[in-house]
């Protein structure tokens, strides 16, 4: 256990590694973000000086040398155009993304999972065609599209929601439901499976034989069983629903770390997206750290397969 641990850590590291190797130069490709930061009337010699200020008149190995260094003892600098340093404005964020994904996650889950025992269970009934197929259209839409129709249907046209904007829970209804679609469809389906799979075990059919009424059988055996699966990729989830907040976010002028993100792409403020970008990755890394110790821990199959591979 001890040799699959350090194997997962070491991958998680070098992932860590290129992420910030690569955030730190894809940005450099899309420009100088100097003359967007320096009125039109500026002249060359107020933009060198605003370069030297910044330090973009340096080396670029330096540069990326420097980001290394000063991300290793937790320094991410200043924003250039708010002049506050990332930790402030991502811990300002934060809190906001956190809310939504954690909206988005009960969304999934309280839908998710009641959908997927009730397809398991109810698998000869007609109608459950139907409601897979809705399933698979929750799964298959793209998570703007789904957010723009909403905020059409319940925000302009019937005014229900208030369709942009933070502040009350009614704010974070519709990209709760936006950003948790594709997660319920994901838990429906894997609940689903593992629903079909433990029925055709001997111990559902030996349970029927001694009379068991089917919701004893599911609330004391195959919810829990079942259940298993569903809650090792949760962890996954968490991941995808914080990466997914990017877009929801711009969709609904949510103030979290996704439209942050976005903002601070567009006016070239390369500090304030290494930290976002930084961050989402060590959740991301960490969340998968976590679910293959979850597998591993399940299935002992990983870890021996990943100790001798």
């Amino acid at each position: 256990m001890t040799r699959f641990l350090l194997r997962r850590l070491g991958q998680s590291l070098v992932a860590l590694f290129g992420v910030m190797t690569l955030v730190f130069f894809i940005q450099r490709l899309t420009g100088d973000p100097t003359y967007l930061l320096v009125p039109e009337t500026a002249t060359q010699e107020d933009i060198e000086a605003m370069r030297h200020a910044l330090g973009l008149d340096r080396a670029l190995v330096v540069q990326y040398l420097d980001f290394l260094w000063n991300t290793l003892h937790l320094d991410f600098g200043k924003s250039f155009i708010q002049n506050v340093s990332v930790t402030t404005i991502i811990a300002s964020r934060l809190p906001y993304t956190l809310q939504l994904a954690g909206g988005a996650l009960v969304v999934a889950v309280a839908i998710g999972i009641p959908v997927g025992l009730l397809l398991g269970l109810a698998r000869k009934q007609r109608w459950t065609n139907g409601l897979m197929g809705i399933v698979l259209a929750a799964q298959s839409m793209p998570t703007f599209w789904s957010g723009i129709l909403m905020i059409l249907f319940f925000g302009v046209w019937l005014g229900w929601l208030p369709p942009s904007g933070s502040g009350t829970l009614s704010h974070m209804i519709m990209p709760s439901v936006a950003l948790g679609l594709l997660s319920m469809a994901t838990y429906a389906r894997i609940m689903r499976s593992s629903v079909l799979e433990e029925l055709s075990k001997d111990y559902v059919r030996s349970a029927r034989a001694r009379g068991v009424g089917t919701s004893r059988l599911v609330t004391h055996h195959l919810l829990r069983n079942s259940a298993i699966p569903v809650i090792s990729i949760t962890a996954l989830e968490i991941s995808q629903l914080l990466a997914g907040a990017v877009i929801v976010e711009t969709v609904f002028a949510w103030p979290g770390l996704g439209l942050l993100t976005v903002q601070s792409v567009v006016s070239r403020d390369f500090v304030v997206v290494q930290g976002v970008v930084l961050l989402g990755a060590l959740v991301t890394i960490l969340m998968n750290f976590f679910a293959d110790v979850l597998y591993s821990l399940v299935d002992p199959r990983i870890r021996l397969g990943g100790a001798d591979g």
